[in-house]
């Protein structure tokens, strides 16, 4: 089941991030990320409404629970903030790569927070889904930086990379945190752990985010409801897939579960392809195969 649902998860990412991309013609980086949370609270909310309504009680959060889910959101708004930088410095695809070094760092932190080690083919499959991943950024071409000079390619590459790695290991630390959270609400079904976690973690987001832009740019909270209808399908995405993670973590190591993530490097590949228009090369195909051999082996294996 966790398998299904992860993979539901990382072509709900896909599509809320490609959207949330496109964002940036109308909001800055910080209005882009907090669409995500205002939009998404809101049904995270009605859908514990729902849990209630069909009879099932709600898990009472002990005190650990608070400051690991208020982590784990505050490290997701930042992870998102460095992503969109990301994309601005390169392009959709290159930034997504760079961020999923999030597989060995998710593995490193499930092990040293959880204690949840992976088996020995487990962490030989992470290593090589890494590998893949240096071979696919190492052969990547954005059509900006085909026409820029070297130099100035060669520095957004750059950018583009650090921002990227901070948001991948900032990403491992959320799924770690919302699977910390999510089982320390005991022995509730799943779905209801997953559901409420994942309210709680939204609403502190809306309150955090939307605070800050509150202080340094409020014009961009007005503009998050005057677009309302582009940032309501990011939230939409967003909270669909934050439910699908928020559950798979709940039913599975978050190391194997994010390790999964990774098939959304295809989903990456058809939006850039068919919606982008990019174009790859046969060691952009190759390095992909790669990631996904690891990402069986993981599951298989690990």
């Amino acid at each position: 089941m966790w398998i299904l649902i992860t993979i539901a998860a990382a072509a709900f990412q896909t599509s809320r991030t490609a959207l949330q991309h496109r964002l940036r013609a109308l909001l800055s980086v910080g209005g882009a990320g907090f669409v995500r949370y205002v939009y998404g609270a809101p049904i995270a909310i009605a859908a514990v409404g729902v849990i209630v309504a069909t009879g099932h009680s709600l898990p009472v959060p002990p005190w650990r629970f608070w400051p690991i889910i208020a982590a784990a959101g505050a490290a997701q708004i930042v992870a998102t903030i460095c992503l969109i930088k990301a994309f601005d410095a390169s392009d959709f695809a290159i930034g997504t790569v760079f961020s999923k070094t999030e597989v060995v760092q998710t593995a490193f932190f499930s092990y040293v927070l959880l204690g949840e080690p992976l088996r020995p083919l487990g962490w030989l499959a992470t290593i090589t889904c890494f590998s893949g991943i240096v071979l696919l950024a190492g052969g990547w071409r954005s059509r900006p930086s085909s026409t820029a000079p070297a130099s100035q390619a060669s520095a957004r590459l750059g950018m583009a990379a650090r921002f990227g790695l901070v948001a991948g290991g900032l990403f491992g630390l959320t799924a770690i945190g919302i699977r910390g959270a999510s089982m320390s609400l005991g022995s509730h079904p799943p779905l209801v752990r997953a559901l409420v976690t994942l309210a709680v973690m939204n609403s502190m987001q809306t309150v955090m985010h939307g605070g800050y832009l509150a202080w340094r740019q409020p014009d961009q909270i007005r503009l998050a409801f005057r677009h309302w209808r582009s940032s309501a399908v990011v939230g939409v995405l967003s909270v669909c897939g934050s439910a699908c993670w928020a559950l798979a973590f709940t039913l599975q190591n978050a190391s194997k579960v994010r390790t999964l993530g990774q098939v959304e490097l295809l989903f990456t590949f058809a939006v850039s392809h068919l919606v982008l228009h990019d174009r790859h090369s046969r060691r952009q195909y190759a390095a992909t195969g790669l990631v996904l051999a690891s990402v069986v082996a993981v599951v298989a294996f690990g």
